[in-house]
């Protein structure tokens, strides 16, 4: 019996972003296709099979622990980065700005996707979405460059909208217009 049941319902692919090397800053750019192995992301600086702990796991482990990268992939929705713009007063809230890799689209609170849930592209290549991604002051930081006045306002705007990190499961390419069927763990209620 499988365990994972499919939505009955797609997403698409609306964009695919990398940035080879951090330290040019947190921005990536739009590419063509993203080739996704197991180490993550040809060519991203999110890449490897392996990372540092950072401040979103102090109460595990020591800051620099290395762990398992389960971070190897951000992904946003074009629905959500449209409300958050608007909770900002801003027009537009460009994924480049915010560090996204993958970019969706028809994918309803794509931030509250449950752990776990796979997300199978066209090409087979498949994503384990780890958790939640927290709002990062940093990206604040880089909005303020493009509308000033407004990076403040990001974490209070993204709560619950941020997207998701992900890891590969089974490598492959994902590219622009790419079908996107997600399959979601059981879900348990209180009481049942």
């Amino acid at each position: 019996m499988a365990i994972l049941t499919k939505l009955g319902f797609t997403g698409t692919v609306a964009a695919v972003l990398a940035n080879p090397d951090r330290a040019t800053g947190l921005e990536k750019s739009r590419r063509d296709r993203l080739t996704l192995t197991f180490d993550g992301i040809a060519g991203d600086c999110h890449g490897g099979r392996t990372r540092a702990s950072d401040s979103r796991m102090v109460t595990q482990y020591r800051r620099g622990t290395e762990v398992a990268n389960t971070r190897q992939v951000s992904i946003l929705s074009e629905e959500e980065l449209a409300e958050i713009a608007a909770k900002m007063g801003i027009g537009e809230l460009s994924p480049e700005w915010v560090g996204a890799n993958l970019v969706t689209r028809g994918i309803p609170d794509l931030t509250l996707l449950p752990p776990s849930t796979r997300l199978m592209f066209s090409s087979g290549a498949t994503l384990i979405v780890d958790l939640e991604n927290g709002p990062c002051r940093y990206v604040g930081e880089v909005i303020e460059k493009h509308h000033p006045g407004k990076g403040s306002g990001f974490v209070a705007a993204t709560q619950h909208k941020r997207g998701v990190v992900a890891w590969v499961e089974k490598p492959g390419d994902i590219a622009m217009d790419d079908e996107i069927v997600l399959h979601i763990p059981p879900q348990r209620t209180h009481g049942g």
